[in-house]
């Protein structure tokens, strides 16, 4: 079982001129290289600040953070990289707050983070095949040039999720969410969800699955056609496409889901 992310925050806006932040950035970023067989993870846990993921342009995962402040001590924030798995080729890169921190590949747990205005923006630059785990608490989530699984979960944030691969799994709660994949072999379930926000969910060509769309302020929208399963509900629908097989769960509060067929 996954744990949830426990945090509590006091994040002030950044103040500082475009100069002076890019000389703390300059000044105070992390990095790491390493391989990453194609197959396996490198997960990256945050809790203030956005995480971005790109294609590298070569056969090594290179991860750069820059930490941003006002008036906290950067070097409150700390990085952690764990290897685990079989022969340890899976990764996890960890920014942690306080001493009360707990960060592996399970999860991300903080505790008594208050009046720290300290933000953690990361880079992480993806070869082909490796899978992607992304997390955060406060920041936007953005995957491009993905072309395996990949995994991302943030709070307070948008989550844009790509990749020519799959499957993907993205979730927030105040925030959009936009995933889009390729073919994929395996028959996993997938899930998209966020409370405020628009739930987007893009594949290619035909699709067999069961799914399940739910909204309570907003409308369904699909561009498969479905054989409907049970009684028509404004709010939430169940529904068969093609076959039928994996489940694939949409879902808001307020907000659109919709279910697009990629061109």
């Amino acid at each position: 079982m996954r744990r949830s992310v426990i945090a509590l925050l006091s994040i002030s806006v950044i103040g500082a001129s475009p100069l002076a932040a890019q000389r703390q950035s300059e000044q105070n970023a992390f990095t790491w290289s390493g391989r990453v067989p194609s197959g396996h993870w490198i997960r990256v846990r945050n809790l203030s600040g956005e995480i971005n993921v790109v294609a590298s342009n070569s056969e090594r995962v290179e991860v750069t953070a820059t930490r941003q402040w006002r008036r906290s001590d950067p070097e409150s924030v700390r990085f952690e990289v764990h290897k685990y798995g079989p022969n340890e080729e899976d990764v996890v890169i960890c920014a942690i707050w306080t001493d009360r921190t707990d960060c592996d590949e399970r999860g991300y747990e903080s505790h008594n983070v208050r009046n720290n205005d300290v933000s953690v923006q990361f880079r992480v630059a993806v070869p082909r095949g490796v899978k992607i785990g992304v997390s955060t608490v406060n920041g936007a989530l953005s995957i491009e040039g993905a072309t395996s699984e990949v995994e991302a979960t943030t709070v307070n944030g948008e989550v844009e999720a790509t990749s020519s691969g799959g499957p993907v799994n993205a979730s927030t709660v105040n925030g959009s969410v936009t995933a889009r994949m390729g073919r994929f072999d395996n028959d996993e379930d997938l899930n998209f969800s966020t409370v405020n926000g628009t739930v987007v969910a893009e594949f290619a060509g035909d699709l067999d699955a069961d799914v399940e769309l739910s909204t309570v302020n907003g409308r369904f929208q699909t561009d498969y056609p479905v054989t409907i399963n049970g009684r028509l509900d404004p709010r939430h629908l169940r529904a068969r496409l093609g076959r039928g097989g994996r489940r694939i769960r949409l879902s808001t509060v307020n907000g659109n889901v919709e279910l697009r067929r990629r061109s």
